[in-house]
């Protein structure tokens, strides 16, 4: 039995529910059932599990183990759009069928929430895990991105009450100085940061001292002009020691997020439900690869994971 009741009455656990299609809008939010929680997934964009263990993440151990899990894409905007779906970074078994493995990754979202019986068929037909929360648990849902590919025109934006793109790539500060948490209702959060994302780059650099590659944003805003142009040479792959100083880049980013995410700890309500991972790897030239999108190769699936609440 759902814990639910569309509209402004209470809850009364014995009485039959009839739940509203998360696909369809709800024009008064409902009432959250008592004791949901709080969630705030924090996505490290870019951060490959390595990456993570060399910049000791002590923080982010706060939550508990720090897990090697795998990405279900290998770029920002579909790892989100799984990852919205309800679908965190899994940890590719054995000899499981898939959808047994769903069965029990959607099953621990009632720990996750804090709300015993969740009738996971109210996610159907949208299966987008914020039309879920706001229409048919009543929360409040925010996003906050530094990746232009997840700006607020994208699809991915989609029954979030507040959904930002932030005005620098690198600003996981300015995230949490702009989250807040209703008092009257559980909130959702989705941060995706930046820092360590290429350039691995943090507040206060001068920007003449990063490497330049354009990412699919920047090679769609220029994309006609250079095929107007006559074919140049293609730009010269890094070589071992600036690929080196790269990655040295990314864990220096990593663990600087880590640092703030001491500062996440201290402005969440008890009883929050915290999420780190991050969306896929990076390669740091393995196998002649350097980056993520078109690269089939384990180091762009690696994903550092933990979840918990701290109080």
């Amino acid at each position: 039995m759902s814990p639910l009741r569309r509209g402004r009455g209470r809850v009364d656990p014995a009485a039959p529910v009839e739940m509203t299609p998360s696909a369809l809008p709800v024009p008064n939010r409902p009432f959250p059932p008592g004791g949901a929680r709080n969630v705030v997934v924090v996505v490290l964009d870019s951060l490959r599990y390595d990456s993570a263990m060399t910049a000791g993440m002590p923080n982010m151990a706060k939550l508990g183990e720090i897990e090697r899990r795998w990405s279900y894409a290998s770029w920002t905007a579909p790892s989100h759009y799984n990852l919205l779906m309800g679908l965190l970074p899994h940890r590719s078994p054995t000899q499981v069928y898939a959808s047994e493995y769903y069965k029990e990754d959607f099953t621990r979202y009632t720990e996750r929430l804090g709300v015993p019986g969740i009738e996971f068929a109210a996610m159907l037909p949208s299966l987008w895990l914020p039309t879920y929360l706001r229409n048919v648990l009543g929360y409040k849902t925010g996003g906050l991105v530094s990746m232009p590919v997840l700006n607020p025109t994208t699809p991915i934006n989609r029954d979030f009450d507040h959904y930002e793109l932030m005005p620098s790539h690198f600003d996981m500060l300015g995230m949490l100085d702009r989250i807040t948490f209703d008092p009257d209702r559980p909130t959702f959060w989705l941060l995706n940061v930046g820092e360590t994302h290429y350039p691995y780059a943090l507040p206060g650099e001068d920007p003449r001292e990063w490497p330049t590659i354009s990412g699919v944003h920047g090679v769609f805003k220029h994309l006609d002009q250079q095929l107007a142009e006559e074919p140049g040479e293609a730009p010269r792959f890094f070589d071992e020691s600036e690929l080196a100083r790269l990655r040295e880049r990314q864990v220096k980013a990593a663990a600087y997020t880590d640092e703030l995410l001491a500062k996440l700890y201290d402005l969440v309500p008890p009883r929050t439900w915290i999420i780190v991972t991050a969306d896929h790897g990076e390669l740091f030239g393995e196998l002649g690869y350097f980056g993520h999108g078109p690269i089939a190769h384990d180091k762009v699936y690696e994903v550092p994971f933990v979840e918990g609440c701290l109080r």
